[in-house]
């Protein structure tokens, strides 16, 4: 079986990687996972500056998930390079650093600073960020916004781009498309859900920031759909993700058009849960006599 994927001219051993956030830059998880057996580590979000992210708490569990507010909390380009980088570079597995910023500006220096890393394959911009500049709306919600990070990025980025795209909008395929017009080499999609909890005991919010990103099982029927249309609507490479349990559910991302797919928050649940995916989704390529795992992407009967 040969489960090797290629994304804009990146060759993974495997279409499976970690969803950003959920793994922290690999150092935490490699106690447990064997990090060359993944076809990609994707980092935290790295920002120009340390970040100390949002008050406490915020974190909270929901049916079928979890609700994050953690605010993109990191230490800084300076010490991701000084520490995460060379502790990455000792494993057989593709680098893709996560950027975020709250500026045009923010993101495009941490492009240039990582532009200078020959051991960083790919950069994953998540644009899910509130845009300090244009009344905090997130760079990904508005597509006037997301065609000029896009092309501000791509006029600056060394490594093939990846837009990591909000599913908080109205037409997802509209936002992949102007990803690709403004000239992503990839898109990675869905990034979590906007969600609340109340406590109705104490009747106040659960987290400090009242809303959170969900995540989860739940969201995985949403994450497909999206998923399946965004790939309908452009020629680069998906990333999908969004609720991924199992190599099952991996599968199901790679008939929807995907051309790999990211583990979330089951590494909090299952800190096994990467490399149970890629088995997965090896046995399923063997029952069902699957020789390339390439012949799954897009695959499902129309």
């Amino acid at each position: 079986m040969n489960t090797e994927v290629t994304l804009a001219g990146i060759t993974l051993k495997n279409p499976v990687m970690t969803a950003s956030g959920t793994f922290g830059s690999g150092m935490e998880y490699s106690e447990f996972v064997d990090l060359n057996r993944l076809g990609a580590v994707v980092t935290k979000g790295v920002a120009n500056v340390p970040w100390p992210g949002n008050p406490t708490p915020r974190v909270a569990e929901v049916y079928g998930g979890m609700l994050n507010a953690i605010g993109l909390q990191n230490p800084g380009i300076d010490v991701f390079l000084d520490r995460d980088i060379p502790f990455l570079k000792q494993y057989d597995t593709r680098i893709i650093v996560n950027v975020c910023g709250r500026t045009v500006e923010d993101y495009v220096e941490v492009v240039e600073r990582l532009g200078e890393e020959e051991a960083v394959a790919m950069l994953e911009i998540n644009v899910s960020c509130p845009n300090v500049k244009e009344g905090a709306i997130a760079f990904g919600q508005d597509p006037a916004a997301l065609l000029r990070i896009t092309r501000e990025i791509k006029r600056h980025a060394r490594q093939p781009v990846i837009m990591k795209l909000s599913p908080n909008v109205t037409d997802i395929a509209l936002m992949a498309k102007t990803a690709q017009e403004g000239g992503a080499d990839a898109i990675s999609l869905i990034n979590t859900i906007t969600g609340m909890k109340i406590d109705i005991h104490r009747r106040k919010f659960v987290l400090a920031n009242k809303t959170g990103g969900m995540s989860g099982p739940a969201i995985k029927p949403v994450a497909v759909r999206m998923v399946y249309q965004a790939a309908r609507a452009v020629e680069i490479p998906v990333i999908g993700m969004g609720g991924i349990a199992s190599g099952e559910d991996a599968v199901e991302f790679l008939l929807a058009g995907a051309s790999a797919v990211s583990v979330g928050a089951m590494n909090f649940v299952n800190p096994h849960a990467t490399l149970e995916v890629a088995e997965g989704i090896e046995r399923y390529m063997e029952k069902y006599h699957v020789e390339n795992v390439t012949d799954l992407i897009g695959a499902v009967e129309e």
